[in-house]
């Protein structure tokens, strides 16, 4: 990992976030920058970077797997993918923190068969087709990862066999049926850019 370039996006976190990054620049090629909302993070990120791919993960994500990387390169070489996410999993949450984890892999397999829908919890991205599409869009105030996904062609996106790791952290802060109608209306409102530049307190909810 010391040759692959990370670069974590801060939006002024308070609870050590960077400093914990930097005690590991021995280990890892890391950068710290400036980030704000996650589709700024995202963008400023993924400028500085000039690799062929690049890849997408939330904060709280742990790769268990250490082939899910590699794995995931090598199907977007072999296939000419121009996006590939992997399955969710949140092992230490609740029965119903993993079944909703577990719907949302289902909708991510199931979203090959009209339009692609990947989060921004594991993203892979070809770099020339991620600025094609202009990246994720900076005005929209949530779900900036499920709109950029939207744009992949059905027959260049894939979920790669495996899983990353995630906390129930979301679902503790917004509570899991304010969750699920925000998930719905996301999907039915995904041809109305509009909705996406509302607050819809999510943010807040995260604080």
């Amino acid at each position: 990992m010391s040759s692959t370039k990370v670069y974590l996006c801060d939006a002024n976190s308070t609870d050590g976030t960077a400093e914990i990054a930097r005690s590991y620049e021995g280990q890892l090629n890391l950068e710290v920058i400036p980030g704000g909302i996650p589709s700024v993070g995202r963008n400023l990120g993924a400028r500085q970077g000039r690799t062929p791919y690049v890849l997408f993960i939330d904060a709280d994500m742990e790769l268990a797997d250490s082939t899910l990387v590699r794995r995931a390169v090598e199907l977007m070489k072999r296939k000419k993918l121009h996006c590939l996410t992997t399955n969710i999993s949140c092992p230490e949450g609740s029965m119903w923190d993993r079944a909703l984890y577990v719907g949302n892999n289902l909708m991510q397999h199931l979203s090959r068969l009209a339009k692609p829908f990947s989060t921004g919890m594991f993203m892979l991205f070809d770099r020339a087709q991620f600025d094609r599409l202009g990246g994720f869009h900076e005005q929209v105030l949530f779900a900036e990862d499920y709109l950029l996904s939207q744009k992949v062609a059905r027959s260049r996106f894939r979920v790669l066999r495996g899983k990353v790791l995630t906390t129930n952290r979301r679902f503790k802060k917004m509570g899991h049926f304010k969750l699920i109608r925000l998930f719905l209306n996301t999907a039915l409102h995904s041809l109305s850019e509009s909705y996406y530049l509302r607050d819809h307190g999510y943010w807040r909810s995260e604080a």
